[in-house]
């Protein structure tokens, strides 16, 4: 609920300056007393108009018809009730408010304005009064939408981010299953022949070892790689690295992005595969990013390394107005995964001046 204080301070000079008024036009006694009582009558209703705002203002509509110095607090009142009640009611009041001051330009006319004209003025003012009212209901229904439609989105863009953390989780359970199962089967029934089978001479005992050995190493093998290439396109060839940014580069290039490509690695041989592929889907998603987003800007890609120092990836672009491309959201929620399963770290941000700048670090080791 408002607080009462507002409205009354506002009303209140515009009330003590009617006073004045009818004081310099020589009012008498009686009707000085008469226009003095109804103003604080007036403000101490405008008090309670935020919460019964319709009595109020057909309260102030009458005490218009016998005094001017009621006519702010009305006026107030017809405002109120346009902004906060429906049209039909909005229209009563304001048609008891034009009734209660044509009363009074009969009662007491201004000297040199006739009741025809007084009543024109009457019914503009108050016709003014139920516009702007409805004008403000209307503007505070639409800021009232567009942040229900803000928190939904909050929602919604919250609710995708879920589902693609749990599609991560679900493609990696999946993964792991597929390229395991067969390879842990193994070694489980090698270990199991080992626990039962007691005569088994030395030779074959080593031999059995040396498969399970092999067996677990290859296992491990695959379970880093399984956990590195986590949301790798099954079309995307595995050779994909360092070596072939330039073609991936050259490529976004033929689509009209252009493109400052930087290249300062030194030792790129000795670059474990699975670095050498999340490098890339770094600079593939940040190219793809610029083209959904800010097409028509130029692009920097700088990428620098070399072993023991790690691999730093640097993408800077301009944002446009508008995307072209529409997006889910969730390839940077997806890339962020990747780059920490393999030991890295993936920051990005929009800066104030409208650039958005993403920067990897990943392990590179001697």
């Amino acid at each position: 609920m408002r607080k009462p204080i507002a409205p009354v301070i506002g009303v209140a000079p515009l009330v003590a300056s009617l006073v004045y008024g009818e004081i310099q036009a020589g009012t008498g006694a009686g009707g000085l007393i008469l226009d003095v009582s109804f103003g604080a009558l007036g403000c101490v209703l405008v008090a309670a108009l935020f919460r019964w705002p319709v009595p109020i203002a057909v309260v102030l509509a009458a005490l218009a018809a016998v005094s001017s110095t009621a006519t702010p607090p009305a006026t107030l009142a017809t405002l109120v009730v346009a902004k906060e009640r429906r049209i039909a009611v909005a229209c009563q009041v304001a048609t008891a408010g034009i009734i209660g001051h044509a009363i009074r330009g009969l009662w007491r006319p201004l000297p040199g304005l006739s009741f025809g004209w007084w009543l024109v003025l009457d019914v503009v003012a108050h016709a003014g009064l139920l516009g702007w009212g409805l004008l403000i209901r209307a503007r505070q229904e639409l800021i009232d939408s567009l942040r229900e439609r803000a928190r939904r989105a909050e929602a919604e863009q919250g609710r995708r981010v879920a589902e693609a953390r749990a599609a991560e989780r679900t493609a990696l359970a999946r993964e792991m299953h597929d390229v395991l199962a067969h390879r842990l089967s193994l070694v489980a029934t090698y270990a199991g022949a080992l626990e039962y089978r007691q005569d088994i001479d030395p030779p074959r005992l080593a031999q059995a070892a040396g498969v399970i050995r092999d067996g677990v190493h290859q296992a491990l093998d695959e379970l880093r790689e399984v956990i590195n290439v986590l949301r790798e396109d099954t079309e995307e060839p595995a050779r994909l690295g360092l070596p072939d940014l330039a073609a991936l580069v050259a490529e976004t290039r033929g689509t009209g992005t252009r493109i400052d490509f930087q290249d300062h690695t030194s030792g790129a041989d000795s670059l474990p595969p699975s670095t050498g592929r999340t490098g890339y889907r770094i600079v593939q998603e940040g190219l793809t990013n610029a083209r959904k987003h800010a097409a028509g800007q130029p692009v920097r890609v700088t990428v620098t390394g070399a072993p023991g120092e790690g691999l730093r990836i640097y993408i800077r672009n301009p944002v446009g107005a508008t995307a072209t491309v529409p997006g889910t959201g969730t390839g940077l929620v997806g890339l962020t995964e990747r780059v920490r399963l393999t030991g890295g770290q993936l920051d990005h941000e929009l800066t104030a001046s409208g650039e958005f700048r993403l920067h990897a670090s990943l392990p590179w080791p001697v």
